[in-house]
């Protein structure tokens, strides 16, 4: 690793020219100056022929502004470059970068507007990490191209908008687009068309729409939460599958999925929770989750309609504490859960009407649900192998109970019944306990 001395001269070494147009010598690389200017003007202009020092071989931590003029003439990093100076105005003197061979980390700098100085970086090798800075844009990031690893923008309280990424068209691991609290859309994206692991968009009070990301049809996961003025996900249609999960949570004025259209199966874990949603029917191509669904926390949600195409769940089937839910028509097409479904904490469900489908599952848990009056959504339900749990319904009778488990005829090995509207049955049904 090169071994760099700073003495008290940021350039590294005394200055002893004389200049014989009398102008003032302002050079941004801080380099040693022995010429004779022969024009007039002031010296202070950046030139390519300065860039001469090639590649800084190892990692450079920027703690100073001193520390930005020692590599100043460098034209490449060879392994990470790390921007944490919170005193730092600019980065004029990075003019010559053009590529970093490892990580390039921009974090903490509460004096950094802008990154100008680096206006000629057309490649990062590992990921591009921009946290916790006083940036307004990234313009200084035009020429940018490439990303070998992750992108991560957060935190970034007055940016808004991300400008200087329209040269780039995919990122290989994930995107993180978080808690950027002045960032007003994400229009500058528009030339992305793939994120290999996921695409996190979170914590923005200013974003309405996804649009700049309308070319994007490759994401591994896609986790979009917390963006309280989000009303529209239409930039997301261009988006057939997530190899892990979808996760749409807290987006407090969204009241629909329509942008999802394009989703015919999710390769983990899908996630729906939403306080305005009022229905599913951006779902409408969706057949099969591979882990788990969980439908929760949505107050305005009434039915599941737009789930109509969903045929099988590869794990766990939640649904719970929504608020305004009546029924469950919408999962008609459902014939195959993997490990259990839970219906629980749902005050305005009356009754299980779209499981209709729903033949065999490990364990069964109805519980607190407080309008329900009766089973019949169950009725093709002839196996539970593990576990049936039903109580704290307060209005359903045991008689819905006892006839629900005269109709099983395989398991289960435990149950739990109690704490329903005790309403004795004539006759008893010989499975009720």
């Amino acid at each position: 690793m090169q071994e760099i001395i700073i003495g008290n001269d940021t350039g590294g070494d005394t200055d002893s020219d004389s200049d014989s147009d009398g102008d003032v010598d302002t050079d941004a690389d801080g380099d040693s100056d022995s010429d004779s200017d022969s024009d007039s003007d002031s010296d202070t202009d950046t030139d390519s022929s300065e860039c001469n020092l090639g590649t800084y071989s190892g990692s450079f931590e920027i703690n100073t502004q001193s520390d930005v003029a020692t590599l100043a003439g460098y034209t490449s990093i060879s392994v990470d470059l790390t921007i944490y100076c919170p005193s730092c105005t600019d980065l004029n003197e990075l003019f010559c970068l053009t590529s970093v061979g490892g990580d390039l980390s921009v974090l903490g700098n509460d004096s950094l507007t802008n990154l100008d100085g680096l206006s000629a970086l057309t490649s990062v090798n590992g990921y591009l990490r921009i946290t916790s800075n006083a940036l307004t844009n990234l313009d200084g990031l035009g020429s940018l191209t490439s990303i070998g690893g992750s992108l991560d923008i957060e935190s970034n309280d007055a940016l808004t908008n991300l400008d200087g990424l329209s040269g780039i068209t995919s990122i290989t691991e994930h995107f993180g687009i978080n808690d950027n609290d002045a960032l007003t859309n994400l229009d500058s994206l528009s030339a992305l068309t793939s994120v290999g692991d996921y695409l996190s968009i979170s914590g923005h009070d200013a974003i309405t729409d996804l649009d700049g990301l309308s070319n994007i049809t490759s994401v591994g996961a896609l986790w979009i939460f917390a963006n309280t003025a989000l009303t529209d996900m239409n930039g997301l249609s261009g988006i057939t599958s997530t190899s892990g999960n979808l996760v749409i949570s807290g987006n407090t004025a969204l009241t629909n999925l329509d942008g999802l259209n394009g989703i015919t199966s999710v390769g983990e874990n899908l996630r729906i929770a939403g306080a305005a949603l009022t229905n599913l029917n951006g779902l409408g191509a969706l057949t099969t989750v591979s882990g788990d669904m969980r439908i929760l926390d949505n107050y305005a949600l009434t039915n599941l309609v737009g789930l109509n195409s969903l045929t099988s769940v590869g794990s766990i089937v939640e649904i719970f504490q929504n608020t305004a839910l009546t029924n469950l028509v919408g999962l008609g097409a459902l014939t195959s859960v993997g490990w259990n479904v839970a219906v629980f904490d749902n005050p305005a469900l009356t009754n299980l009407n779209g499981l209709g489908a729903l033949t065999s599952v490990n364990l069964l848990k109805i519980c607190r649900n407080d309008a329900m009056t009766n089973l019949v959504g169950l009725n093709s339900l002839t196996t539970v192998n593990w576990k049936l749990e039903i109580y704290d319904n307060i209005i359903l009778p045991d008689c819905e109970v006892c006839d629900l488990m005269d109709q099983i005829t395989s398991g289960p090995t435990t149950i739990d019944v109690h704490d329903n509207l005790d309403d004795p049955c004539t006759p008893v049904p010989g499975g009720c306990p």
